[in-house]
């Protein structure tokens, strides 16, 4: 059986249950680990080859992003643990924005964006893009059966850490941990002194 289909599965029976309504109940923003502390560091690797698609269609990948810090998500609306954990990655968003880095939040949906820009709207989610795998490619991408599951990326492109499962991504460990990873630094403006 393919990871994809365990995924169709999955979602299948995740509707018929209504899981992903009931989970986002369940699980609080604070029940969440911090993902600073919950995430695998490694030494930095070639990032992975992950293309997805843009709500237009258009075909992207990872070094698309270059020069940028990245946060790369998958996930789907029908997760559960993934409802819980994408409001903080779009609270996180804001935080990141003058270092340069990216969330990209990339849906296994295979519905597309049918489902996700919902989903947006109904989570008053406005900072993050939407992006699409409805093929479920990167999961066999990321070796990953089960998802959410976030990839962190460097501004040189490298790898660098691994979380597989929910976690709390809006706080200031992570904040501090991503603007050490290289981009651009907030401009910081020097008072000049003029005598009188």
């Amino acid at each position: 059986m393919s990871r994809r289909s365990i995924i169709a599965a999955a979602a299948g029976l995740a509707a018929a249950a209504g899981w992903g309504k009931s989970s986002a109940a369940q699980i609080a923003e604070s029940d969440l680990p911090d993902a600073a502390a919950a995430m695998i560091r490694m030494a930095p690797v070639t990032a992975p080859p992950m293309v997805f698609t843009n709500a237009k269609g258009k075909h992207l990948r990872l070094a698309d992003y270059a020069g940028h810090p990245l946060l790369v998500n998958l996930w789907a609306t029908w997760c559960g643990p993934c409802v819980a954990e994408l409001p903080t990655f779009a609270m996180l968003a804001p935080r990141l924005k003058a270092s340069g880095t990216l969330i990209l939040p990339v849906s296994i949906d295979m519905e597309g964006a049918a489902a996700v820009a919902p989903f947006y709207a109904s989570h008053g989610i406005t900072d993050l893009p939407i992006l699409l795998d409805p093929n479920g490619d990167n999961m066999n991408v990321l070796n990953t059966d089960g998802i959410p599951v976030t990839i962190v990326i460097n501004a040189a492109g490298q790898l660098v850490a691994r979380l597989d499962g929910a976690a709390n991504w809006n706080t200031d460990a992570v904040v501090e941990f991503m603007q050490g990873l290289g981009g651009k630094r907030p401009a910081v403006k020097k008072k000049i002194f003029i005598p009188v």
